[in-house]
């Protein structure tokens, strides 16, 4: 058997195993663990649902995120997982963000322990060599890698607002790193694994999380997600070079903004608006991108069917970066400059009328 089919056979066979797996997970903590993972009703207004229901869905992704890993051993034969020191530090970040999320869904975690947290996963991942390593000044790659890490994992959580609308965006940027990965001809890499279990995970959870949602990922699973997302941008989309082998900072920035446009884009209409009416930008409200779209007169359902069109436009154009502009100019930093500032202005312009 050629090495290619026996990888896709794998590959197909790991992926749909898992989003069975994680159906069954959710569906066994649905059934007995409904009174666990449920926030107070003084915080349905953050979390927008009218109704507290169980905000587990983040279990199931750390699970199957852990048996990825172990899985690689077993279909590769690799015994050296042990010794790699960034999959140690991606393993040990994740758990701690896992944890994090954890203790804030069950006892609402102050902001300054929430920080300080994840001030700690961004330095497990960069002194154990998962970082931005794009510019030619170490600490530079250094502080913009703290920067990113910690905004991925406040972007993911403050996105995690209404139903389906985190699944769906992780959903695409794990498709988009994965297709950078099989670009790059890194099939037997152990994120891709990873990144199949984790994204089986999500598919998986959708059937729970969409609206109107019977579960929610809680902060156990966004702040995992936003760990995990920031590792696998760093790794994917900052760090790794086109089709071409070209790495230019000025491409690697567009391919990275556009695969986490929505996040970025509500992360900062929020501050930008909670700031302008002297509020907070870290205590909730009815002030997120999605919710001025439900306020214009958009369902539930119809704004993550329009999140998921965005993400998949935006993930195309990542493609055409990637695989097809080899001669990046500034004709290009324009054009893809016009894309972004349209859709942040499309996505912003609701909540200006309609925030709350």
């Amino acid at each position: 058997m050629k090495e290619s089919t026996y990888l896709l056979i794998i590959f197909i066979g790991y992926f749909i195993g898992t989003v069975i797996l994680s159906f069954l997970i959710n569906v066994f903590l649905l059934k007995f663990a409904s009174n666990l993972g449920i926030r107070n009703t003084s915080e349905t207004f953050i979390r927008w649902s009218k109704t507290t229901k169980p905000a587990l869905g983040g279990i199931s992704f750390f699970l199957i995120f852990l048996i990825s890993i172990a899985c690689y051993s077993i279909f590769f034969g690799k015994t050296d997982i042990a010794i790699n020191k960034r999959l140690l530090g991606l393993l040990g970040a994740c758990t701690v963000s896992f944890l994090l999320g954890l203790s804030d869904d069950a006892y609402n975690t102050k902001p300054l322990i929430k920080f300080s947290i994840q001030i700690c996963c961004a330095f497990i991942l960069i002194s154990t060599g998962n970082y931005i390593s794009i510019f030619s000044n170490i600490y530079f790659n250094y502080a913009i890698s703290f920067f990113w890490v910690v905004a991925m994992m406040n972007s993911i959580n403050m996105l995690d607002n209404m139903d389906g609308i985190t699944t769906i965006v992780s959903i695409t940027i794990i498709m988009s790193a994965l297709f950078i990965l099989f670009l790059n001809h890194n099939g037997k890499s152990i994120h891709t694994i990873i990144l199949i279990g984790v994204l089986s995970s999500l598919i998986g959870f959708l059937f729970f999380n969409w609206p109107p949602a019977k579960m929610f990922m809680g902060d156990t699973g966004s702040q995992f997600l936003g760990l995990f997302l920031a590792a696998m941008g760093i790794e994917y989309f900052w760090n790794t070079p086109d089709v071409h082998n070209q790495l230019i900072q000025s491409k690697q920035f567009f391919v990275t903004i556009l695969s986490f446009a929505i996040p970025i884009i509500d992360t900062t209409t929020v501050v930008i608006n909670r700031i302008k009416k002297g509020k907070s930008p870290f205590i909730g409200g009815k002030d997120h991108t999605t919710h001025g779209f439900f306020f214009l007169g958009l369902s539930e359902k119809r704004i993550a069917l329009l999140y998921a069109g965005i993400s998949f436009v935006s993930m195309f154009f990542n493609y055409l970066i990637i695989t097809f502009i080899k001669d990046w100019s500034y004709l290009h930093i324009i054009l893809f400059s016009i894309y972004f500032l349209f859709l942040f202005r499309f996505l912003y312009t609701p909540t200006i009328k309609y925030g709350q």
